[in-house]
């Protein structure tokens, strides 16, 4: 501080010197808080503000954007496998996020946010390779930091659960009434904690939605197409909605999960069960296969994978090879002969 500075200060009234001591007790009570944690003085903030803005038009669009079939589809089945792989790759950059560490261990909403995202790796992509798994977990987080998404793991992984449209479709449809498998929650749990634990999966980069490929949802066609992983293609959102720098919101600090509606569950399951049984004409059946071939059957076409058509008398068995015929027996005897002539003649001396 220079003299000049030093003898203006000396100069001030008190009322400045007053005004002077407040602003440094002000400080001192921000440190203390700091130090104490910001979270026993100010509740949660729903998030930062996000460096691009999102307006309601576009709010209004991504809510009607689900991972589901509850949805406007331009077709389904075997051709839209064929439609879908006609959308070429977008030009939009793939993007780069960073980790995801806001909710740690020994938080008490930690138990939460890993059960709602276990569910939605489970759920979402049980039967898909690892890569997959970790897409739909990356697709969550990148939700969670979005403006046009909420701001917790199970917030994003259950919104709309109780309204026309849920985002992620096992919330709304009755899976949730359906046991898991044992093995594939587990390493659907795994990969949940890796998430949470700051793994990403770069293949997706700023994905936020995505599709089976046995559906063409009509959004498909406004987004920017990144990839394909398994039986899901990953997408953007366009422009600088969904570039890096649009996902600046930070987490909650709260996880819960809501109330579902339970008749609701049951009545979509139930309605699932009969399409499916109404969907299985007398005439599908074909050799090898009990299930009507549908286009989410990763099995090709031509190829049974050892199942059984059960719906006929012939049953698999596994003749005694002793029983198959005299060559067999003969066989064994010239072989036997062979190793008795073996065994008897001299043996080479060793070089």
């Amino acid at each position: 501080m220079t003299a000049l500075t030093l003898e203006k200060a000396e100069r001030l009234p008190r009322a400045a010197t007053a005004r002077s001591g407040w602003v440094r007790g002000a400080i001192l009570f921000a440190i203390v808080a700091g130090a104490l944690g910001a979270s026993s003085f100010v509740p949660p903030e729903r998030a930062a503000s996000a460096a691009v803005p999102v307006s309601n038009s576009v709010r209004d669009q991504i809510a009607t954007m689900s991972t589901g079939v509850d949805q406007a589809l331009v077709v389904t089945g075997d051709s839209a496998v064929d439609r879908n792989a006609l959308i070429p790759i977008s030009g939009l950059p793939v993007g780069r996020m960073s980790p995801f560490t806001a909710i740690g261990t020994s938080s008490p909403a930690y138990g939460t946010a890993l059960r709602c995202m276990t569910q939605a790796i489970y759920y979402e992509a049980a039967n898909e390779p690892e890569t997959g798994k970790r897409a739909v977990a990356q697709v969550v987080i990148n939700r969670l930091k979005h403006p046009a998404y909420p701001n917790s793991v199970c917030g994003v992984v259950y919104e709309g659960a109780n309204a026309r449209v849920c985002q992620f479709s096992f919330t709304c449809d009755g899976s949730l009434l359906r046991a898991p498998a044992a093995p594939q929650w587990n390493e659907s749990r795994r990969i949940a904690a890796e998430a949470l634990a700051g793994v990403t999966e770069p293949s997706v980069g700023t994905a936020t939605n995505y599709h089976a490929d046995y559906v063409v949802p009509r959004w498909a066609f406004t987004l920017g197409k990144l990839t394909q992983i398994g039986r899901h293609i990953f997408y953007r959102l366009p422009g600088r909605v969904g570039s890096e720098g649009a996902f600046g919101d930070r987490w909650t600090g709260v996880e819960q999960i809501p109330q579902l509606n339970m008749n609701r569950l049951r009545a979509a399951l139930d309605a699932r069960l009969t399409e499916e049984v109404m969907a299985e004409p007398e005439d599908a059946f074909v050799p090898g296969l009990t299930v009507t071939p549908d286009a989410s059957d990763r099995h090709a076409p031509i190829d049974v994978g050892g199942r059984l058509d059960t719906t006929t008398t012939w049953r698999l068995s596994i003749p005694d090879p002793t029983e198959l015929s005299t060559g067999y027996k003969s066989t064994i005897s010239v072989q036997g002969d062979a190793t008795a002539s073996q065994a008897a003649a001299p043996k080479e001396p060793d070089a």
